[in-house]
């Protein structure tokens, strides 16, 4: 364990994998609850024209995936909310156009070909260097901060739409916002798992929390914590198993979510029942 430390990319991927492990399922909680889990994998895909972007026009692809992601996620939000297309309707739009743009500038870029999208289709969390951290330390602290001061406000929003729109709320900027705060967290997932996979880590740690708490707050604490320990042991067993960096972190929190969904239902049996009299 301690040539993990000894090594310089070792250390910027573990700081990486916790910032992702603690952002990603702190943003897929709102996600979740407001039963859109796929909009990950539909900006996934969008951020894939960022990254191509950024290679046809030379410049960092964290950042133009950042401002094609984002505004993929609001295009998505305003479809859904003015028009008549379903919201699975929509991300269908977004999945197609997304993959087909991505593919279509890769290809128009000199020299580029589809496996320079590799990294970031699957994940390279160990090719992080010292400038990539900061960025990722810098969205992810971005995304925390805005969640922190706009928490209650898009808890009321996830959980009904109309109810926050009778307390007054402005629910078209709060879904424009948690829109957007979803783009910027797929950036910053996507070095550790991939675009492909992006989804999963602002997912599956939510589902494995929601089987062993009862409150919002408490899912997305077990949320967290179980994104950490999945992208932390992931990195780790990548590292000495020697394989593939994303895979073993999406796989090891869909263990935890067999474990704690295999717990939960044995928690609640052993709980006595309320009389009916």
């Amino acid at each position: 364990m301690i040539e993990l430390f000894a090594l310089d990319f070792m250390r910027y991927a573990l700081a990486a994998a916790v910032l992702v492990g603690l952002t990603a399922p702190a943003v897929g909680t709102f996600i979740v609850q407001r039963r859109l889990a796929l909009l990950g994998d539909g900006i996934g895909h969008v951020a894939l024209t960022g990254v191509a972007l950024g290679f046809l026009t030379g410049t960092a692809p964290v950042l133009t995936a950042v401002v094609v992601a984002a505004l993929g996620a609001v295009a998505i939000e305003l479809v859904r909310a003015r028009g008549r297309t379903s919201g699975d309707v929509a991300l269908a739009l977004l999945f197609y156009g997304g993959l087909a743009g991505g593919v279509m500038l890769i290809y128009l870029t000199p020299g580029g070909s589809t496996a320079s999208l590799n990294t970031y289709l699957f994940g390279a969390i160990t090719s992080v260097t010292g400038a990539d951290l900061w960025v990722i330390a810098l969205l992810a602290v971005l995304v925390l901060g805005v969640l922190a001061v706009f928490g209650r406000e898009l808890f009321v929003l996830c959980q009904d739409e109309e109810v926050a729109r009778a307390a007054g709320l402005p629910t078209r900027f709060l879904g424009l916002l948690i829109a957007v705060v979803a783009a910027v967290t797929v950036v910053v997932a996507m070095r550790a798992v991939g675009l492909l996979l992006v989804s999963a880590l602002m997912v599956v740690p939510v589902a494995t929390g929601q089987q062993l708490a009862r409150s919002f707050r408490a899912t997305m604490a077990l949320a967290m914590l179980f994104g950490v320990l999945a992208t932390v042991g992931g990195l780790t067993s990548s590292f000495y198993l020697d394989v593939p960096s994303g895979a073993a972190i999406v796989l090891l929190a869909l263990a935890g979510f067999a474990v704690a969904l295999t717990v939960g239902r044995f928690v609640r049996r052993s709980r006595p029942r309320e009389s009916t009299i």
